[in-house]
């Protein structure tokens, strides 16, 4: 079979790192697909945020990249950046890393190539950025860590954050945006609950998990920050707090019960 880009360009089994018979719709052509997928240099994704290039040189806080993994509304995509800033890592963000390579929105691949084309894109380049890529902050997909083998290599290479969201918060910060096709099938909150039975527990996998609720983003990178330096036994920093002159503390006792690590997991985008 081949692979089929939308300007008609086709080409053999072995382009870029598409599974045989995949579709990518894309404004480039089948090497500028592979290039996107597997070669982009340090600083250069289309998901990072501001300063990657100098944090991509500065020795990293952690030894692996953390993932961050939950329902859509969780808040994946606002507590990585602020942690990658907190940390000073790069951000990348899953979706945003397929949509440049295949040069159309995910919505789009989905409508004209079905989920098990996205998920076979999926796997491979949150492969590529696990494995391959500098230590950072990732941010998945409401279904990537439903796939085996993308949790497998998530395992292996990476840091699993469950940010784990009740129904009522998931709906009301789903609500504020209509680019969630799925919840335009039906009434959100009957789907995001039927997402939730079938996925959390699933996401209680993960190596850590964070409760994110109404309290602000800020607080929640903080119990983030609290889970990492548990796991790792390392001291990161933390936001400075006001009247106090140390911007950096170490993990301390009496931790928040919104907080689950590895050792204490609850039961199950």
């Amino acid at each position: 079979m081949s692979v089929v880009c939308c300007s008609g360009v086709t080409a053999g089994e072995d382009a870029g790192m598409l599974a045989p018979g995949v579709r990518v719709a894309g404004r480039m052509d089948v090497m500028g697909l592979r290039k996107a997928m597997t070669a982009q240099g340090p600083g250069t994704s289309p998901g990072a945020g501001p300063g990657t290039g100098a944090a991509e040189n500065a020795v990293p806080l952690l030894p692996r990249t953390v993932v961050l993994v939950g329902l859509m509304g969780a808040g994946k995509s606002a507590i990585g950046r602020r942690l990658a800033t907190r940390l000073h890592l790069p951000f990348r963000d899953a979706d945003t890393e397929i949509e440049a390579a295949a040069g159309c929105t995910i919505a789009e691949i989905f409508a004209r190539d079905g989920e098990p084309v996205f998920r076979s894109v999926e796997r491979r380049i949150i492969t590529r950025l696990v494995k391959d890529e500098p230590v950072h902050i990732l941010a998945t997909g409401g279904g990537a860590f439903m796939d085996p083998e993308t949790r497998a290599a998530i395992r292996q290479h990476g840091i699993s954050v469950w940010l784990r969201a009740e129904l009522d918060v998931l709906v009301a910060r789903t609500a504020r945006r209509t680019h969630r096709p799925i919840l335009n099938q039906g009434d959100p909150r009957t789907i995001l609950g039927r997402l939730m039975e079938q996925r959390y527990p699933v996401y209680a996998e993960a190596d850590l998990t964070v409760v994110s609720d109404e309290r602000p983003p800020d607080v929640t990178v903080e119990l983030v920050i609290d889970a990492l330096e548990a796991h790792f036994g390392v001291q990161l920093p933390h936001r400075q707090p006001q009247g106090q002159g140390h911007a950096q503390r170490g993990a301390r006792p009496g931790k928040p019960d919104a907080l689950k690590t590895d050792t204490a997991k609850t039961d199950a985008s």
